[in-house]
């Protein structure tokens, strides 16, 4: 009984959380893409904004089953101790480790990478929880459909931070 109650306790916090299927939420992520410019300057990190919105795009396409990268060593051993903060109210911090897999080096065509972040974000919101992978994340192993909202607007939100929007 006691881990059902901390089960409907854990999806009442997160459904307060902005995720990705929220309405609301999307609409937010959504207005503060269409702020970005091909002149936006990061604040921190090496990536230009069409390179961030491609890292962005890969792996929201990870939560849509589209691509799978291998769960990491480091990860099956830390990911359940990191996994609580990562899902948490918290933002993400400056410059934290990245799976080699979204790390995207080459020149990437900015109006591009917009126009499909905004086509991956509305089929993720449309797709709802039965069209979300099943797939483990790399890192933090088996999320349900709504961790994975919570952790696509939390990184969406991070990186859009980066880039002053």
């Amino acid at each position: 009984m006691t881990s059902k109650v901390n089960k409907q306790h854990k999806n009442k916090i997160r459904e307060k959380m902005n995720n990705l299927y929220n309405q609301s939420d999307v609409s937010g992520i959504l207005a503060r893409i269409e702020k970005l410019t091909t002149n936006s300057q990061r604040q921190w990190g090496k990536m230009s904004v069409g390179q961030m919105l491609a890292h962005l795009n890969v792996a929201l396409e990870t939560a849509l089953g589209v691509n799978s990268p291998k769960r990491l060593f480091i990860g099956r051993i830390l990911g359940p101790f990191v996994k609580p903060n990562y899902l948490s109210k918290k933002p993400l911090g400056k410059n934290a480790p990245t799976d080699k897999f979204y790390i995207l080096t080459d020149n990437r065509e900015f109006e591009t990478e917009k126009i499909k972040s905004f086509k991956l974000i509305k089929q993720f919101f449309d797709g709802g929880p039965t069209k979300c992978t099943s797939n483990p994340h790399s890192f933090f192993g088996q999320l349900s459909p709504e961790e994975w909202a919570i952790s696509q607007w939390k990184h969406f939100d991070h990186h859009l931070r980066q880039f002053g929007v």
